[in-house]
């Protein structure tokens, strides 16, 4: 079994800044990919950003320049920098480690609560 431990949400004004930590542990070998997703109040979960066990990354276009994924191997971690936040950055963020359509596991989610 894999577990995914997130960390690092909270409430944060406009414009400020947090860091989303993932931790990883369980049978995590040969992980494919590694994503932030994200779900607002009434609005169908979303991709964050994702990075490849390569390193490749990609980020949604509504936080291109203001959000980062990095990846820790040695910690097993995924981090997801968040700048300049939005109020509509509002949501329940999520981990996710992926190997196959049939084997995927998600955290248990943080809140992120940007106020105007």
């Amino acid at each position: 079994q894999v577990r995914l431990v997130e960390s690092g949400g909270g409430l944060v004004q406009a414009g400020g800044s947090l860091r989303l930590s993932c931790s990883a542990s369980g049978s995590i070998a040969g992980i494919n990919l590694m994503g932030w997703y994200r779900q607002a109040p009434g609005k169908q979960r979303e991709v964050v950003a994702t990075i490849t066990s390569g390193g490749n990354t990609n980020h949604a276009d509504s936080v291109k320049g203001r959000f980062t994924i990095s990846i820790d191997n040695a910690k097993n971690t995924v981090y997801l920098q968040m700048n300049s936040l939005k109020p509509e950055d509002t949501g329940v963020y999520y981990c996710n480690a992926y190997w196959s359509p049939l084997r995927n596991f998600w955290g248990q989610g943080t809140q992120v609560t940007v106020s105007s």
